[in-house]
């Protein structure tokens, strides 16, 4: 049997390109850029890097998502009005069933490790 490898984040790897769907949109014309480096052959874990270009779109999570700020500032914003400020080396996370907003106020980076839970 082989053993599993270790997977570097710091390698390139060419990023997936998307921006928030229109209905999602609230302020600004936001880039993100996706680079899944690893999912698990169960595929509800995965861990990559995002960025994001300025803008604000609504959320709505049904994964639990670690997230460690490489660079840039943003605020989530709970449907309840709770604010939270990130920027670069702060870590935090959102759980499942979080919704509400975020929004880029300069490009960001950040590292994310995430699990969406499967039912049965």
């Amino acid at each position: 049997m082989k053993s599993p490898k270790i997977v570097s984040l710091a390698e390139r790897l060419d990023p997936e390109v998307s921006t928030p769907a229109a209905d999602r949109l609230i302020s600004g014309s936001p880039q993100h850029s996706v680079s899944n480096y690893f999912a698990d052959s169960t595929e509800q874990f995965f861990a990559g890097r995002w960025s994001s270009t300025p803008g604000t779109w609504r959320v709505r999570y049904t994964e639990s998502e670690l997230c460690v700020m490489t660079a840039g500032r943003v605020t989530i914003e709970s449907d309840d009005g709770t604010q939270h400020t990130f920027g670069p080396g702060d870590a935090f996370v959102i759980p499942s069933g979080f919704s509400g907003t975020w929004t880029v106020l300069e490009s960001c980076t950040k590292i994310y490790a995430l699990f969406e839970s499967r039912t049965a």
